[in-house]
């Protein structure tokens, strides 16, 4: 089998997505592309500037509220998810919170058949085993692809993210803990049925997150 990666990238400018995504498309499975980190008005030019490469691209609008950079108000927000819907990408993440409050959102995603990653994020703590377990099987009812990821503050709650993946599910789900301590979960999660796991091409875009090529040197990607 083979371990999958997909590189985060966070630049400000359409120009640097489109380099960093020349070095990403080498080294890497797949590619998140974070558009919160544009001004509003360059989505529309980036998404032109890679549209070649969206079958290998995981789109991102990631709201403040949810520990994202994207500045503009929720409706501006929401109408350029459905732009990036129209682009066809390998998965759009759209998070669970979002999903639930706007209907109207969920409704039109699954009438254009967009590919949708439901995430969710705990950036302080890991809930309850009963409770992630509850929180995935609501987002399961919305797409097959669900990430769930969590803060650990201690090798226990890294070892209850593992804990969610199921040999008989048929989701495609990915599930870590982000910090230190939760580190080693970025790397097991692939051996547990996880797609792939987030990685940077440098500095990391999250806490505990590796580089592509750490990585590889773990897993004997090269």
């Amino acid at each position: 089998m083979k371990y999958k990666t997909c590189v985060s990238i966070t630049e400000v400018t359409p120009d640097k997505i489109k380099q960093s995504l020349k070095i990403a498309v080498r080294k890497s499975d797949f590619i998140e592309v974070r558009f919160d980190f544009l001004k509003v008005e360059q989505i529309p030019e980036a998404l032109e500037l890679i549209k070649k490469d969206l079958n290998r691209i995981v789109c991102t609008l990631r709201p403040k509220t949810e520990g994202g950079k994207f500045s503009g108000s929720e409706k501006e927000r929401i109408a350029i998810l459905k732009l990036i819907a129209e682009y066809n990408p390998f998965l759009l993440d759209v998070e669970f919170n979002t999903l639930k409050k706007n209907s109207q959102l969920t409704r039109y995603l699954k009438s254009t058949k967009t590919k949708l990653l439901v995430s969710w994020h705990d950036f302080k703590k890991t809930p309850k085993t009963e409770e992630l377990k509850k929180k995935i099987s609501q987002m399961s009812k919305l797409s097959n692809n669900v990430k769930i990821v969590s803060t650990a503050n201690s090798t226990n709650d890294a070892i209850r993210m593992l804990e969610l993946y199921n040999k008989k599910g048929k989701n495609n789900l990915i599930s870590f803990a982000m910090g230190d301590i939760g580190k080693i979960s970025r790397v097991l999660c692939l051996y547990l049925g996880s797609p792939y796991t987030y990685v940077s091409l440098g500095k990391a875009v999250a806490p505990g997150q590796f580089s592509v090529d750490e990585i590889k040197k773990i897993i004997n990607l090269n």
